[in-house]
């Protein structure tokens, strides 16, 4: 493990792997380099072709935590490790990371690249908004210090888990890792903003990331996400979309979006609530993939890292 120091003296602890570009990997809620086996694999994958820097995001793990949080802090984490990367590198965000890594494309000109994996942005009727009381009555949960409903609000309100699925994470041995790490919920709700409440993304707020721009999520994977991949490569100046085969083995759907452009694949729906790629949703609307997949630990890490390597590759390769 190494460390570096983020602009108000933060210690933020990072490994390196391989040799080549560098690219920084940003985990979503509750990850970081123990508890993140998707980056880990895709770190190992893309390690003979690329240097690879993966952090724990302050709060996390061997990451400090000075307080008070704001996400400019955060933006600040990414800028520091650009730095030791050299100046400039490609960052590929994940879940709320990937909208962590969106927002410090904004200011920071030495993302070079930019690859965002599933930001869980709810911009339609696919599944219910987040409850307009989910901060407070998550720091609420925080303060009375039950880490683990906490954890278990997150997982059912936010990331859209079932219940019965959350029960048997509780009892798995990753649970106590997703516990320690509690606290900054808080702080992926405050990167998030207002993005998960049903509504359209605003146009403006990344309208000036000039950086190329690679958008990619499961073709399977729940409808949500896919609306979401779809509504942000709307709204950025020009990006490519790129949806991954899933564990049936479906092809990728690539998906180009012109500059300021919206999506040339429409999102049709045929009755009985099965979408263009195929994927049949349950009784109630609910994926069968659901989010618990990326989020608590679903067993398709490797096959998920192995779909994602290439896509990733060829992106980051290109000049």
């Amino acid at each position: 493990m190494s460390t570096v120091t983020s602009a108000d003296g933060t210690p933020i602890a990072f490994d390196r792997v391989g040799g080549g570009p560098p690219v920084v990997l940003v985990g979503g809620a509750l990850r970081h380099r123990a508890c993140d086996p998707v980056a880990e694999r895709l770190a190992a994958i893309l390690a003979p072709s690329f240097t690879v820097i993966r952090y724990d995001r302050r709060g996390r793990g061997g990451s400090g935590d000075t307080a008070p949080y704001a996400v400019a802090r955060e933006i600040e984490d990414i800028e520091a490790l650009v730095a030791e990367a050299g100046g400039a590198a490609a960052v590929c965000g994940f879940s709320s990371g990937a909208v962590l890594a969106l927002d410090a494309a904004r200011r920071l000109p030495g993302i070079t690249r930019l690859a965002v994996v599933e930001p869980p942005f709810v911009v339609d009727d696919s599944r219910p908004p987040l409850p307009q009381d989910y901060l407070p009555r998550l720091a609420a949960l925080l303060a009375a210090g039950r880490r683990g409903d906490a954890v278990e609000f997150f997982l059912t309100r936010a990331a859209d888990v079932p219940a019965e699925r959350v029960a048997l994470h509780r009892r798995s041995p990753a649970w106590p890792v997703f516990e320690a790490a509690a606290h900054t919920l808080v702080y992926d709700g405050a990167v998030m903003g207002a993005t998960m409440s049903g509504a359209p993304l605003p146009a403006h707020r990344w309208a000036c990331v000039t950086a190329p721009v690679l958008v990619t999520g499961r073709a399977g994977g729940p409808a949500f996400l896919r609306g979401a991949a779809r509504a942000l490569a709307g709204v950025l100046p020009c990006a490519r979309l790129r949806l991954l085969a899933g564990a049936a083995g479906r092809r990728d759907h690539p998906e180009t979006v012109p500059p300021g452009g919206r999506d040339h694949h429409g999102d049709a729906r045929s009755a009985g609530g099965r979408d263009h790629h195929g994927e049949a949703r349950s009784a109630g609307g609910r994926d069968h993939h659901d989010e618990a997949d990326f989020v608590c630990g679903g067993g398709h890490h490797a096959e998920t890292a192995a779909a994602l390597a290439p896509v990733l590759s060829h992106f980051l390769a290109a000049s």
